[in-house]
């Protein structure tokens, strides 16, 4: 059952033991700062530092388990419960100190009934704010900008980083899909108006005393460039030639310059020269590749066994291989492209179909189909093409069908059947598979890879590429994703925890439904 809590730190140097105590009970976990000093300013710079610490730290002993957030509101009212008004209703509250008088106002200010978990006797403090820490300047308007795709431990940092820094507003431009083209795996963002609505919850839920402008930027600098009432702009290190760039165009426009704020980004813990160096939502969308990342639907009309993949993907995106892995794996794999060589030939409804339409001229001297005739009747020729699936696709799937009545009577029914088929989504036959996996790889990676297998220029190759379902749509329809952009290993991997997956959940099937 999902679960929040509320963390009352004291002692940073028990957070480690404190939030392994915790992360059983809960799925999110606010984090309430209460060590010598947080009465006084939020803008001191030693806040940013230790909430900085305490996003690294509390990420690297639970990782994305829970989602953790730091409340700033209560630091900027210099009160404990001041300026509490959480976005997810808290179920009990932590403290990894003795204060029950605290705690108690705590719950009386969340309206929880359960009484407080206090972890450990840790009355010390292991963090001060220092004298000259406390008049840091703060920014009546603050702006950032980001793709920020599903908000992780480096975005937490980045926003708070902010929020600290603003007495009135935050601005944030959140880029669209006109400027995530080049990201890794960019058919995995999400949609711009969902990254601003988490945006929103997640600033709002840290601290509700500022207000929130989140605008979507087609180009890198967004209402920077015409807003005179901004003060601050916050960057990464590594973005901070952009900051700069931002100054250079308000000072052609004649607004006033920024004060620019860097921040050192995060250092990512994996090391495989796949992932990032840094913590980034690349790394996320590459972590999703082999997980189901959409929920089947259902499909009352199939029988639960054998469980049916439908396995698609565009040109050179190394289906037909991830077919073999499956099959290495133990499942049955129909490839839907041998079927139709099947339906082609003489005796099939297929057949005298096909050539009653296009004529005897297509046939071979042994009166077999030859494709070489019959392709440059189609290929490029709309209707004709269109014609042509309209025979063979349905003749196709009545003889998948048929093989797969055979699978289900046979004495060992097979648990997953891949059904592999470049035009699974062209043709609908989604409805005859229980979910969908699909294989993609960046088009200009399509493209190198056409060239060298078929021997093609590059541009007979992007024209091929051209009558592909794009990316974007194959993911819109699939359940599983797979991409073969890197090594045959990290693919290897990508399948076998697919595999892992799905055996674990039809393992855990009632046997009634099996």
């Amino acid at each position: 059952m999902a679960s929040t809590g509320l963390l009352v730190v004291s002692n940073i140097k028990q957070l480690g033991k404190s939030l392994r105590s915790i992360e059983k009970y809960v799925n999110s976990l606010y984090i309430h700062i209460n060590v010598t000093g947080s009465t006084q300013s939020a803008s001191s710079p030693a806040w940013g530092r230790l909430i900085s610490q305490l996003y690294a730290d509390g990420s690297s002993y639970v990782g994305n388990k829970v989602d953790l957030r730091v409340l700033v509101a209560p630091l900027k009212e210099q009160s404990a419960v001041g300026g509490l008004s959480l976005r997810k209703p808290v179920d009990m509250i932590f403290s990894d100190a003795h204060q029950p008088e605290l705690c108690d106002r705590l719950r009386n200010a969340l309206n929880i009934s359960q009484p407080t978990i206090f972890l450990n006797d840790a009355n010390s403090c292991d963090f001060q704010l220092l004298e000259t820490d406390v008049n840091q300047k703060v920014y009546p308007t603050v702006v950032l900008g980001g793709t920020f795709d599903r908000i992780h431990v480096g975005h937490k940092i980045f926003l708070t980083q902010a929020v600290l820094r603003a007495c009135k507003r935050l601005v944030v431009g959140v880029t669209t899909a006109a400027m995530t083209k080049g990201k890794i795996l960019p058919e995995l963002i999400l949609p711009v108006e969902q990254r601003i609505a988490e945006l929103r919850e997640f600033l709002l839920d840290i601290d509700n005393t500022l207000q929130y402008d989140i605008v979507p930027i087609d180009d890198p600098f967004g209402p920077t460039q015409h807003d005179p009432d901004m003060d601050l702009i916050v960057v990464s290190a590594e973005t901070l030639r952009g900051g700069q760039k931002v100054n250079e165009i308000r000072a052609a426009k004649q607004l006033r310059q920024l004060e620019i704020f860097a921040i050192d980004i995060v250092e990512s813990k994996v090391v495989d020269g796949i992932h990032e160096s840094k913590v980034s939502s690349s790394n996320t969308r590459i972590d999703l590749l082999g997980t189901r990342w959409r929920q089947p639907e259902p499909r009352p009309q199939l029988p639960a066994r054998p469980y049916i993949i439908g396995l698609t993907g565009g040109i050179a995106s190394g289906k037909s291989k991830m077919a073999e892995r499956l099959g290495q794996m133990g499942a049955h794999v129909i490839d839907c492209d041998k079927v139709a060589h099947d339906v082609y030939e003489p005796g099939q409804a297929c057949y005298e179909k096909i050539v009653k339409h296009f004529g005897e001229e297509i046939l071979s001297d042994d009166g077999r189909i030859d494709r070489t005739k019959l392709g440059p009747l189609v290929f490029g020729n709309v209707k004709e093409l269109e014609t042509l699936n309209s025979i063979v696709w349905p003749e196709l799937m009545v003889e998948v069908n048929r093989r797969l009545d055979e699978l289900r009577a046979a004495a060992n029914v097979p648990k997953v059947v891949v059904l592999e088929a470049a035009v699974l989504l062209k043709a609908g036959w989604e409805i005859h598979c229980h979910e969908v996996w699909s294989m993609i790889v960046p088009p200009d990676e399509a493209v190198r890879r056409i060239i060298e297998r078929n021997n093609l220029s590059e541009k007979e190759a992007r024209n091929r590429l051209a009558n592909q379902v794009k990316n974007t749509d194959i993911v819109a329809k699939s359940q599983v994703i797979f991409s073969s952009q890197w090594d045959y290993d990290f693919t290897q991997l990508q399948a076998e925890r697919a595999w892992k997956m799905l055996n674990k959940e039809l393992d855990g099937r009632p046997q009634s439904s099996l």
